[in-house]
C-alpha cells in the first residue's frame, strides 16, 4: 500500500471519527455522565481521595476482590529415571520427557522416581 493510499484511508477514518464524536456531543446522556463525572472527581480532590477509596467507601468487600489473586508458585520436582540415569526438572506435570516416561513405565513408576519436591 503506497502512503498516498495510507493517507486517504486514515483521512477518511478520521472523518467517520469526527463524525461520530460530534454525534455524541450533541448527546444529552453522555454530558449527563461527564457532568457527574466531573463532580465527583472534583469532591474526590477537595478530600484528597482517588478512585480506590471511593471503591473501597462505597463497596468495601469489593476492593478485597479486586486485588489481583495470584497463584503460589510451584515447587521445582526433580525426576531421575534409573533406567536411563537422565534427570529432568520441571515446575509442572506437562513436561514432554515426562509424558514419555509416564507412557512407557507407568505413572505410579514415574512419580517414584521424584528426588526433590
Amino acid at each position: 500500500m503506497s502512503l498516498l493510499d495510507q493517507y486517504t484511508e486514515l483521512e477518511a477514518q478520521l472523518l467517520q471519527i469526527q463524525s461520530k464524536i460530534r454525534s455524541l456531543e450533541t448527546n444529552k446522556d453522555l454530558k449527563t455522565e461527564l457532568e457527574f463525572k466531573q463532580k465527583i472527581e472534583e469532591v474526590m480532590t477537595k478530600y484528597g481521595k482517588d478512585a480506590d477509596d471511593l471503591v473501597s467507601l462505597l463497596k468495601p468487600h469489593a476492593s478485597k476482590t479486586m486485588q489481583k489473586q495470584s497463584r503460589k508458585p510451584r515447587k521445582l520436582k526433580i525426576f531421575k529415571n534409573p533406567h536411563s540415569g537422565e534427570v529432568v526438572e520441571t515446575y509442572g506435570g506437562n513436561n514432554k520427557v515426562l509424558r514419555e516416561w509416564k507412557e512407557e513405565y507407568g505413572a505410579g513408576a514415574v512419580e517414584d522416581w521424584l528426588l526433590t519436591t
